[in-house]
């Protein structure tokens, strides 16, 4: 790694207020496989493995959060909440607070596509700094930075805002209609330690909407979420009987 490189890193670690000790494992926390794949020469490893242990670092943590938070609530319950937390759009939101994609390595190809704002590759790159984090820093310093890193969306499901979005959209649809939704996966990529599904969710043989995510239950998610977000006022209430 060069001295502008590590300068940048410097900088990012400043920005999150966290005592960076191994610049080359937060180094390759930012660094995309398409990245390594146009760069063989300089043999760097991709971030998929830290974001594979970012990812139990993270829903330890959450999961610890929620169970001490809220005493009260049953499993069921918490599960939503944890999900609404560590789904990939609450990632990239907390992302980019910290300006996360300014310091991604990214292929030509994803960069002229506007990967440092692809949802995906931002929520994938805060699990791998997460994990990054993990093997370095006290664990206590870690736990108390994703508190406050989480903070604004904790917020958020503190006053109920993270709702079912399969739910929401079925008992909208069934308001004004005798008919259903239903979910289709419409696409499955990926390794099984890093699988991506797309989903479309279908109202009256039509597809309204797709999502994407990790698993089939958050693509699905996702797709009524768009499809509550881009067609309840419009395009639903005219194919609505």
């Amino acid at each position: 790694m060069d001295q502008k490189r590590k300068l940048i890193l410097k900088k990012f670690g400043k920005r999150i207020k966290q005592e960076i000790k191994d610049y080359h494992l937060l180094n390759m926390a930012f660094t995309h496989p398409t990245y390594v794949f146009e760069h063989p020469k300089i043999n760097l490893i991709s971030n998929q493995r830290l974001e594979f242990l970012g990812d139990a670092v993270l829903g330890m943590v959450i999961a610890k959060l929620l169970y001490t938070r809220y005493p009260d609530n049953a499993e069921g319950e918490l599960t939503k909440m944890r999900a609404a937390l560590v789904c990939e759009t609450s990632l990239a939101e907390i992302a980019r607070t910290i300006a996360l994609g300014d310091y991604l390595l990214l292929g030509k190809g994803e960069e002229q596509s506007g990967g440092r704002e692809r949802v995906s590759i931002l929520a994938d790159a805060l699990e791998a700094v997460i994990g990054a984090l993990f093997l370095q820093v006290d664990l206590e310093k870690l736990i108390e930075f994703i508190h406050n890193l989480f903070k604004p969306q904790i917020d958020k499901i503190e006053v109920g805002s993270y709702g079912d979005y399969k739910t929401n959209l079925q008992e909208l649809v069934q308001k004004k209609n005798e008919d259903n939704v239903s979910y289709i996966i419409l696409e499955e990529s990926g390794p099984d330690h890093n699988k991506r599904f797309v989903a479309g969710v279908i109202f009256q043989d039509v597809i309204i909407a797709t999502g994407q995510g990790k698993s089939k239950k958050e693509a699905e998610q996702k797709a009524a979420q768009k499809a509550l977000e881009a067609t309840q006022w419009l395009s639903m209430e005219r194919c609505i009987k």
